[in-house]
């Protein structure tokens, strides 16, 4: 008796838990036959459209098990089934506008719309609805309702339906493998955004504005170092070729925004010469910006890269990369090191970790890219890995993954290179990331911003381009609403309020830039500027500076002791120095550099000879800076040089008098020995008698004590 009684309170309980699937019979909608009928007809129609289309949707997603690649993003689906159930939505609609209460209406239209608006309120209410009316309407309908309260951000929701369709999986587990692990992974996802997003990190989340922004979809930014300039992918009405793609969206192309007194001008097409009527979109860009990587469709390949090189005030037309880049597979984002001489790429090639991975490739001696090799499993993992970013600090990658430790679809991380290897990677944590899909997150050089793309509420389309600004500890962000943690591809982001932002200045990098120009006449001029590591003696990388505007940009990591030397034929070239210990923080230099004609009377500095403590002994790091001159002299051989030493005032007169005669003809005698006549130069001290800054401090006293040369006779 009492188990019937237990009975009895378990089916009365499930009765008030649960509504009843109203179907479509007449003896439930008494009086509205003919409306039933119609309803019913346009049910009929939706579903055949919408069993075609779950029919494609269920290949792709079986072809995606069977590969191993768990369809760890809505993304994963993209277009699967698409134009079926676009036609099936709107005879669907007609029918649940007259039964709201049926269970499987709810089911197709909360499929349909979840993977047209992931994450929307809508299609979690249609799943809400479907499981509230009949929670056995189909074996997976928790899956989906538990995806949907996933990427809400709403944690413990997912964890439960997630685990009910756990639950119904483990009774059949070797039928359903594939999918126990996928519901896991989620159920870990969901986990991992709790711990996150119970200490969020404190950021600003700015919306770039109109001179970025349209009504259109903008995304996949990339910038210079300085964050001077940005180049990024739109699909606007005034697109190159002006066609539209099976979405009904505009074909992709590369748009070019630069700053004029620290905001951003409207934005506008890239040369012709990048983009083309079908599909260009950015993939990277230089840290100097003089080089950008195209991505472009192609129906064989699936996609492939492409490189195009800033001349003048115009791109040239992209290069297609060699095979050891672009293979028979999908190639997509691309980041170049701040010397020049790696790449960096993601690729699904079979022979990989995952589904997408990053690999490498360095320049060889011909400047051409060397095979490839996979980045390992520090970077890759068995899921996904896309948009990576090698920073120009040389040392920090940002990149994308569906594994790790995630919260859910692409999550971005950073790792160190340190000791000959990649270190753990780091999720950057909640609100960066979120539930869906965050991808192309481009970092400035000072490390303290990035930007990246996403459709969430209050933008101005369908996609933006936002600026995230780390704040410091010193102030407590003021949060207005609990939404404003929230910062997902897909769900509502309001920016954090605060007093002051408070930046993080973090890289371990120096950007040097300016403008190369004539001293005489003003006019800019293009010029090889070599990057050198003194210590080593060894040319990093060369650069060149515009030849319309003279800008330049160089990025020097801290670490090493650099020597930078600017070169025009003919003129005589202009050396720096720039000494940058391990631990030195972002730092910005401006110099401009005017670079002096071969002619009588010039003088200029050679900042990359160095002497020993107190003595006129060269040091080795000399020796980059001393064969430029030696070949200075060989292609000038009418040349006769005066070199003159001079030092700060520390010390006597005469002592520092004496110490800079000595220094000057050590170098004389240095340029003897490598076959230049003594009767071309003259040694010349002049000891503090010609300072060129103040005495009074440390950076000052460092530019008296100087070697110069100046030309004598032409």
């Amino acid at each position: 008796m009492n188990r019937f009684l237990n009975l009895l309170v378990v089916i009365l309980i499930s009765s008030f838990a649960f509504s009843q699937s109203v179907e479509f019979e007449k003896e439930n909608f008494p009086g509205k036959k003919d409306e039933m009928k119609v309803a019913r007809h346009q049910m009929d129609i939706g579903m055949e459209f919408y069993q075609q289309g779950r029919k494609e949707f269920d290949d792709v997603r079986k072809g995606l098990m069977a590969d191993k690649l768990l369809p760890v993003s809505v993304r994963d689906y993209l277009h699967a089934g698409y134009e079926n159930f676009k036609s099936a939505q709107s005879p669907l609609m007609d029918a649940q506008k007259f039964n709201p209460k049926n269970a499987r209406l709810n089911y197709m239209l909360g499929f349909i719309r979840f993977f047209d608006s992931p994450g929307a309120k809508e299609p979690l209410g249609h799943f809400a609805d479907a499981y509230r009316l009949d929670p056995e309407v189909e074996f997976d309908l928790t899956y989906w309702l538990g995806w949907n309260y996933h990427l809400n951000a709403n944690w413990d929701e997912a964890i439960k339906y997630y685990t009910i369709y756990l639950n119904k999986c483990n009774t059949k587990p070797k039928s359903y493998a594939a999918e126990i692990e996928d519901v896991q992974k989620k159920i870990n996802e969901c986990n991992t955004g709790k711990k996150y997003s119970a200490n969020p990190e404190r950021v600003f989340v700015d919306n770039l504005g109109t001179a970025i922004n349209t009504q259109y979809p903008e995304y996949s930014p990339a910038i210079t170092a300085d964050e001077e300039t940005i180049i990024f992918t739109a699909r606007r009405d005034n697109s190159t070729g002006g066609q539209r793609d099976n979405d009904a969206g505009y074909y992709e192309d590369l748009y070019i925004s630069s700053k004029l007194n620290g905001k951003w001008q409207a934005s506008k097409l890239l040369s012709k010469n990048v983009n083309t009527e079908g599909h260009d979109a950015s993939a990277g860009l230089s840290p100097d910006g003089s080089k950008l990587f195209v991505y472009r469709h192609s129906g064989k390949d699936g996609g492939d890269l492409y490189e195009s090189t800033l001349f003048g005030a115009d791109w040239e037309p992209p290069v297609h990369m060699n095979k050891n880049i672009n293979t028979k597979f999908h190639e997509s984002s691309v980041s170049l090191s701040f010397d020049g001489k790696r790449i960096f790429f993601v690729s699904d090639k079979s022979n990989g970790i995952g589904g997408r991975d990053i690999y490498y490739s360095d320049m060889d001696l011909r400047g051409e890219w060397g095979p490839s090799k996979n980045a390992g499993t520090d970077l890759n993992t068995k899921y996904g890995e896309e948009g990576v970013f090698m920073h120009p600090d040389g040392v920090t990658m940002y990149f994308s993954s569906q594994g790790h430790d995630n919260m859910g679809g692409y999550d971005i991380f950073k790792s160190e290179f340190a000791n000959g290897k990649w270190g753990p990677a780091i999720n950057l944590g909640y609100p960066i990331n979120g539930p869906d899909d965050d991808v192309f997150f481009v970092v400035s050089g000072s490390g303290n911003r990035a930007y990246f793309s996403s459709a969430k509420q209050g933008g101005y389309g369908d996609k933006d381009i936002y600026k995230i600004t780390f704040l410091g500890p010193e102030k407590e962000p003021l949060l207005s609403t609990e939404d404003q943690l929230l910062a997902m591809v897909a769900n509502p982001i309001s920016n954090l309020k605060t007093d002051v932002a408070v930046e993080i200045k973090t890289a371990k990098l120096t950007i040097l830039k300016g403008v190369i120009t004539d001293a005489k006449n003003g006019q800019v001029l293009e010029a090889a500027i070599d990057l050198i590591d003194n210590d080593k003696n060894e040319v990093l990388a060369t650069f060149k500076s515009n030849s319309a505007t003279g800008k330049y940009l160089v990025t020097l990591p801290s670490g090493k002791n650099y020597g930078i030397a600017v070169k025009r034929d003919g003129y005589l070239f202009h050396s720096e120095n720039f000494n940058i210990p391990d631990n030195a923080d972002f730092q910005e230099f401006t110099k401009d550099v005017a670079l002096k004609k071969i002619e009588v009377g010039s003088v200029i500095v050679l900042r990359n000879i160095f002497f020993d403590f107190d003595k006129a002994t060269i040091r080795p790091e000399s020796a980059n800076e001393l064969d430029r001159l030696i070949k200075l002299l060989n292609d000038n051989p009418t040349l006769k040089i005066e070199l003159g030493s001079h030092t700060d005032s520390k010390g006597s007169d005469d002592y520092n008098l004496k110490l800079s005669d000595n220094r000057s003809k050590s170098v004389v005698d240095y340029l003897i020995t490598k076959g230049i006549t003594a009767t071309r130069l003259v040694a010349k001290g002049y000891g503090e008698t010609k300072p060129i800054d103040t005495n009074d401090t440390d950076a000052g006293r460092q530019n008296n004590r100087r070697t110069e040369f100046k030309i004598l006779e032409k």
